[in-house]
């Protein structure tokens, strides 16, 4: 017994590292620790902002059916590149699909991934997502390429990226939603 009381917080240690490594319990711990430490994005400052140039840009929907990302021009649009095997990714999921059920009506949502439709299928029905799920079949747009999961995007009318967020974020902050209702007003 003395033996547990005094190494108690290296045996603790180990067991997390432990449940780090088991690929099961590591996903879920991950997407926990992200969603502790995922703050609201930032806007990019008025001067910092880069247009759009180009819309063109060729994507498939679950059911198989083309889109172009050109029916989104004069609109306000997130694209969100992400992953299913990404913790970042599936940790700012639940603000996403909160943000979605408010803004679905107004917003262009294009939630863009590389897997396997089946694979995406599976996951968004396990979560009871109802987000809309792109396929990524020819490049993105230059100003929308990135080698991050996840990156996102918030687009104005005017084609001017206001966020270009890297990573984890809340984006059903109240600071995300004044800023939805700012651009939707313009």
């Amino acid at each position: 017994m003395s033996f547990l009381k005094k190494h108690w917080k290296n045996i603790l240690f180990f067991a997390f590292i432990l449940l780090l490594i088991i690929p099961q319990t590591r996903m879920p711990i991950q997407v926990f620790v992200q969603r502790l430490v995922s703050f609201s994005p930032s806007e990019r400052k008025e001067n910092e902002r880069e247009k759009l140039e180009d819309y063109n840009w060729n994507l498939k929907q679950l059911n198989g059916e083309g889109v172009n990302f050109s029916e989104s021009e004069g609109k306000v649009a997130v694209v969100n590149f992400w992953a299913t095997w990404c913790p970042p990714c599936v940790a700012e999921m639940p603000s996403f699909q909160k943000l979605y059920e408010s803004y679905g009506e107004r917003v262009d949502f294009y939630f863009v991934t590389s897997e396997k439709p089946e694979k995406v299928e599976a996951f968004m029905k396990k979560n009871d997502y109802e987000l809309p799920i792109f396929l990524q079949t020819y490049q993105a747009p230059k100003q929308l390429e990135s080698s991050v999961l996840p990156t996102s995007y918030l687009i104005s009318k005017s084609a001017e990226i206001i966020i270009d967020e890297e990573g984890a974020a809340d984006w059903n902050s109240a600071k995300i939603r004044d800023l939805l209702d700012k651009l939707l007003a313009e």
